[in-house]
């Protein structure tokens, strides 16, 4: 199949992502801002918590919140839940063209284990389909009554996840599948919890019961998991264009401070939300920024000394014909002063973590080769390498019998 197709469904899929994500995560983000900056003030209905008056796009809104639920039901009820639901559904389908579909090339690393592609999905969704039952288990302990507490068990789950994935998927599918944990965990609270408690509620109303508040309750621990997870999590998603990040040595050390720069953050805007002052809101955004700095100077840093795993002993190979050693020649002189584990260009690390080192790292990515330098001409970048239309043509011509036996 050509390569054409692979890269536009990875590209609509990706639009569908973005965009189902940026519904979903501005409802979160309005919510917990409305809830937050609710204000007590007399004269307020029966059963209301607080109200909240806001001016946006040259009119006024008013907006009351029930502490369970008002006595009667209105007519038109606004559910939020699609935007998650479709945040995970283009996740999980972009995830299987890139990852599932192309496993050989960003799922699996043979140098860290020797997966078949059946057994590296299989693992794959085993981890999504663990991160959330783990999770709710904890959600249902007795750690629910000690935020702090759960927080700290879960980023150590977390952390211990990319420690563990570490030895099985490549670096950057590491990062993808911590990112596609969290995000799996967000949108279960959605689907199994936050929702199913709003239509118990919404069904106890019609038939004039008294609502739980413990249902409510529920609902709204979860919401706030899920805002406090947020921004690490998109960190996660597109850290895929950053090899610094996911390609450290010790790149669960990188994941480790994500977590908690991204929530500061994000309990900055929760104080503030709330009418908090002085010191209340003062100190995340300098905690943030040194913990950011630490990170940048760890990313920078290499061990001295790195041994490599191998999974396999080294198989002879047929040696290569004169056609695949002139294509080799040619991704060496214009395509590996970036593209390789020890760059000689501007670059500090290999773009994408794509290194074409040795012939075999070569035929691995031969269909980016082709999409990048053959169908597109985008690579190299402004022609900095000087590539001509007829070394373009001897790639074309390797790429070509290459990709006809590949199996």
């Amino acid at each position: 199949m050509d390569i054409q197709i692979v890269d536009w469904l990875s590209l609509v899929f990706r639009w569908a992502h973005i965009v189902a994500g940026i519904g979903w995560i501005g409802a979160s983000f309005y919510f917990m801002a409305l809830d937050f900056s609710l204000r007590q003030r007399e004269g307020l209905p029966p059963g209301v918590k607080g109200e909240d008056w806001s001016v946006h796009g040259g009119g006024f809104y008013h907006i009351q919140k029930y502490t369970v639920a008002p006595e009667k039901m209105p007519e038109d009820l606004r559910w939020f839940q699609w935007e998650s639901y479709a945040t995970w559904l283009t996740g999980f389908a972009l995830m299987s063209v890139v990852y599932y579909w192309q496993a050989d090339i960003y799922l699996i690393d043979r140098s860290v284990l020797a997966l078949s592609t059946p057994q590296a999905v299989a693992a794959s969704l085993a981890v999504l389909i663990t991160s959330w039952l783990v999770y709710d288990m904890l959600c249902k302990s007795p750690l629910k009554e000690n935020q702090i507490a759960m927080f700290a068990v879960l980023f150590v789950l977390i952390v211990g996840a990319a420690v563990g994935l570490g030895e099985v998927f490549s670096a950057r599918a590491v990062f993808l599948h911590i990112g596609a944990m969290i995000g799996t965990i967000m949108t279960g609270n959605v689907f199994f919890v936050i929702i199913p408690n709003q239509k118990i509620v919404v069904a106890d109303l019609k038939q004039g019961k008294i609502p739980n508040p413990e249902f409510g309750k529920i609902a709204k621990l979860r919401s706030t998991h899920n805002n406090y997870l947020t921004l690490p999590v998109l960190f996660l998603m597109i850290s895929n264009h950053y090899p610094m990040t996911f390609g450290h040595p010790m790149n669960w050390i990188v994941i480790a401070l994500i977590l908690p720069i991204g929530a500061i953050v994000r309990h900055y805007f929760n104080a503030h939300d709330s009418g908090e002052h002085g010191m209340a809101i003062r100190w995340q955004w300098p905690t943030a920024a040194v913990l950011l700095l630490i990170l940048m100077a760890f990313v920078a840093w290499r061990p001295t000394a790195q041994t490599s795993k191998t999974a396999t002993p080294p198989q002879k190979e047929d040696p290569p014909d004169a056609l695949t050693l002139q294509a080799f020649e040619i991704v060496k002189t214009r395509c590996a002063i970036c593209h390789s584990s020890t760059p000689t260009d501007f670059v500090g690390v290999a773009p994408g973590g794509v290194e074409y080192d040795t012939i075999e790292l070569m035929r691995q990515h031969a269909p980016q080769i082709r999409a990048q330098a053959i169908l597109s001409n985008a690579m190299p970048p402004g022609n900095l390498t000087e590539i001509t239309e007829r070394e373009r043509a001897v790639l074309d011509e390797w790429l070509d019998i290459e990709l006809q036996n590949a199996p």
